[in-house]
């Protein structure tokens, strides 16, 4: 569980997906997906942050490419065109990733789970092992008793999303028309430091700006349901993740501290940590990106 460094710099161009579609979830709901990458590749699902959407994928476009991959990058139910379901907990995460899966034409996939989407990564593994084929998880969020401080912006998005729900998703509204008109620079603070914010490049800003109000545009109960169940006890067994498990983590997470992530993979049955030096939570990301898209040994 040693540091390691970075392994590309972080910076893309923003990039269209390969293809988009829509897959039935049952006689009522629907899950939209985009693809990146190459479109007979090596299967990788990517589960967004939360919010987020399947726009976030594009950081990963060129690396995809580059190893032969075929990204999959769902919108969670509540995001984007994808239908809100907003009594979910994380054990409905195979429910829907499942039936992206199976309309992609896809038997098995490596998991990546961002922010929010690493516990849905674990929870797919958990759930439905015999779809999955790896999981890497960037600065995911934890267990809330692993946090021995969670960060104030957390508890206040928590508390609400539980108490007054109505009011949350009047204040994503806002934020969602912000986004649409400011400064990308304004969005990307939510996620990395002011030095990060300067390492970026222009086509990455604005992705992450795109990806914020892609997730809040059509409605905010994506967000509003995950604040809720990312702040309750999980109802996953984390024991039954029966694949490795790679964490990836910024040592300068002020969203996810990394001594929680460490808890994370203590409590996983095979998991190995890379702590990476002078990163954040995005920039965790964007300098992982390429070593979890290289395919295992």
């Amino acid at each position: 569980m040693g540091p390691g460094p970075a392994d590309v710099s972080p910076s893309t161009p923003t990039t269209e997906p390969l293809a988009e579609a829509t897959a039935p979830l049952d006689d009522q709901r629907v899950v939209s997906y985009a693809e990146y990458g190459v479109s007979d590749g090596r299967p990788v699902v990517f589960l967004h942050g939360t919010p987020g959407s399947h726009l976030l994928g594009a950081l990963f476009d060129d690396a995809a490419r580059r190893n032969g991959v075929r990204l999959i990058a769902p919108d969670r139910p509540g995001y984007g065109r994808s239908t809100p379901w907003p009594g979910r907990t994380l054990r409905d995460t195979g429910t829907f990733v499942t039936a992206v899966l199976d309309h992609a034409g896809v038997s098995s996939a490596g998991a990546v789970g961002f922010s929010g989407g690493g516990p849905h990564a674990l929870a797919l593994a958990a759930t439905h092992g015999g779809r999955v084929e790896s999981v890497d998880i960037v600065a995911g969020a934890t267990p809330p008793a692993l946090e021995a401080n969670t960060p104030a912006v957390r508890r206040v998005l928590a508390t609400m999303a539980h108490r007054t729900p109505s009011l949350l998703s009047g204040l994503l509204r806002v934020q969602g028309w912000v986004a649409r008109r400011a400064s990308p620079a304004v969005v990307v603070s939510q996620y990395t430091t002011a030095e990060g914010v300067a390492e970026l490049d222009d086509g990455v800003a604005e992705l992450v700006r795109r990806d914020f109000a892609e997730s809040v545009e059509g409605g905010q109960s994506g967000a509003v349901t995950e604040f809720r169940l990312l702040a309750d006890t999980w109802d996953v067994p984390l024991e039954r993740v029966g694949h490795p498990v790679r964490l990836w983590h910024g040592e300068k997470d002020t969203n996810v501290p990394v001594d929680a992530a460490r808890g994370l993979a203590d409590r996983l049955p095979d998991a190995t940590m890379t702590t990476l030096r002078d990163a954040d939570h995005l920039t965790s990301l964007l300098r992982s990106r390429s070593q979890i898209l290289n395919e295992r040994p």
